[in-house]
């Protein structure tokens, strides 16, 4: 979540708009320009303010290709982009500022239709993302980071020669996250954890040998059927992660995030 780090994505301005009218825009000209080559776009507020959020060149990019935040698509959902972070496998941030999720408009969609069937059947819930779009760029980063052999390094992350479809803007990593704290609930391991206690595939496994309970996998079913009501499926290896196309269709519909 962005309170969870200092904002990088800072205000630059607020706006008062009281009696503005039809008044000139050269004063949001005069404050846009200060910005130099960053770009910035304006967000709508309560009580009549506008703020203007800096967008860095990684987000410039994101958005010039089509994609959209999610939030402005899923009003109370949260954010914690893991890869904006150290908390994550890699133990380094490759996303730098950006700390809002970008996904095909068309995802974006179908991840509001799952988070409205999960608003039906649990209203106190809540999704909490941890990664959406992942552009090829950062792909090769983190294939370069990985201390795994190249034969092997496919079973961790998608190789940039070929991209995954995160690198196509149609995976989600995401869990469940009480409305109001916004606090993750308990799905048995971390993201990010690459271990059979991890595996939907294993859990009848983990659950004979005592690796996870009854209540992870109740609440790892409450996530899947939400997702599924979406459109998307999951994978045997990671219970966070779902793709809302196969790769064909995915390369068939869109083109890789560069």
């Amino acid at each position: 979540m962005r309170g969870k780090k200092s904002l990088n994505i800072i205000t630059l301005s607020l706006l008062i708009l009281w009696g503005c009218g039809n008044s000139d825009s050269s004063e949001e000209r005069g404050a846009a320009s200060d910005l130099g080559d960053v770009e910035s776009e304006t967000v709508e507020e309560s009580q009549g303010k506008t703020k203007e959020v800096e967008v860095d060149e990684l987000e410039q990019s994101l958005i010039a290709a089509g994609l959209v935040d999610v939030e402005r698509v899923i009003e109370d959902v949260f954010v914690d982009l893991k890869y904006s972070t150290t908390d994550n496998f890699f133990g380094i941030d490759v996303y730098g500022d950006l700390e809002r999720c970008y996904l095909q408009p068309e995802v974006a969609e179908m991840l509001r239709k799952s988070h409205e069937h999960l608003q039906s059947t649990h209203p106190e819930l809540t999704f909490l993302i941890y990664d959406g779009v992942r552009p090829l760029s950062v792909q090769q980063i983190l294939w370069d980071n990985l201390n795994k052999p190249d034969s092997i390094k496919p079973l961790y992350v998608a190789d940039p020669k070929v991209g995954g479809l995160h690198n196509y803007a149609v995976a989600v990593d995401l869990t469940l996250a009480d409305k109001n704290s916004g606090l993750p609930l308990d799905l048995g391991t971390e993201y990010d954890y690459f271990g059979y206690p991890a595996y939907p595939d294993r859990e009848d496994q983990m659950l004979r040998e005592g690796k996870i309970t009854k209540e992870h996998v109740a609440n790892r079913e409450i996530l899947r059927d939400a997702m599924a009501k979406g459109g998307f499926t999951g994978i045997g290896s990671e219970w966070w992660h779902f793709n809302a196309f196969s790769r064909k269709v995915a390369a068939q519909k869109f083109q890789l995030i560069k």
